[in-house]
Formats: C-alpha cells, structure tokens, sequence
C-alpha cells in the first residue's frame, strides 16, 4: 500500500470526503492531501496560469515530500464557483488533467466528478490513457 495521494478539490465541504474516500479506495492509500480551489476544474482548463503554478507547486509539495502516488482533479454538481452543466465539467476536468499531464508530473493523474447524490464517477485515468467515463 503507497501511503499518500493527492486531490485537487474545489473548497466546497460536501465533495472533499467522498474524493478521499473514493481516491483511498481505488488507489489503495492511506492518507489524502487536499489542495482547494474554487472551481479547479475550471481553473485548470481556462490557463490561470499563477493559480495553476501554485496548484502544480502543492502536487509537487506531495510527491517530493509524502510520495503521493497519484493526484485526483475532481469537479463536481452544483459548483458555486463553476456553474456550468455536467457535459462541461467533463471536458473541463479532461482539460485538466491534460493540463497536469504537460507538467511531467511523475504520478498517475485521475479525473473525478462528484455527482448530484455525492458518488464519485472516474472521468480520466492516465493509467488507461483515455476517457472511462461511459456516458460521455
């Protein structure tokens, strides 16, 4: 079991157990860190690129320092900060993980959605190296 793994999470409360609890399971950690932002999804695929460095800076944080094995960019139903529909925030998360991909960041990169009854759907794994999600 690798100990650590990291998530990009919005700061919205209501999503930040059910990504940890998914990313322990199926990445087989023990210990979650978080790194928030309103809207990360959206952050990501829009190129903010001072808020992106200091994101990118955190991950590596977590990997240099925890070894964090893997790094999760979840969005998700209901974003305050990212209103826009579920069809979206899917090509936003895709377009993140891309965007964390370009960063040659040593870990395995997931995209995560939480939905509207607070379940984790898998998005993007670069472990697969393409789309999972059946309904896209």
């Amino acid at each position: 079991m690798d100990t650590f793994a990291t998530a990009i999470t919005c700061i919205d409360g209501r999503i930040q157990q059910p990504v940890s609890d998914w990313v322990r399971l199926h990445a087989n950690v023990r210990y979650v860190d978080l790194i928030t932002e309103p809207g990360p999804d959206k952050v990501l695929s829009e190129g903010n690129t001072e808020v992106i460095a200091e994101m990118v800076r955190k991950a590596w944080f977590s990997i240099t320092h925890h070894g964090s094995s893997i790094i999760a960019l979840a969005g998700h139903d209901t974003c305050a900060a990212n209103p826009v529909s579920k069809e979206e925030h899917f090509e936003q998360i895709i377009d993140g993980v891309q965007v964390l991909i370009s960063y040659e960041l040593p870990v395995r990169i997931v995209g995560l959605w939480v939905n509207e009854w607070g379940s984790v759907d898998l998005v993007w794994d670069t472990k697969e190296r393409e789309r999972t999600a059946s309904h896209l």
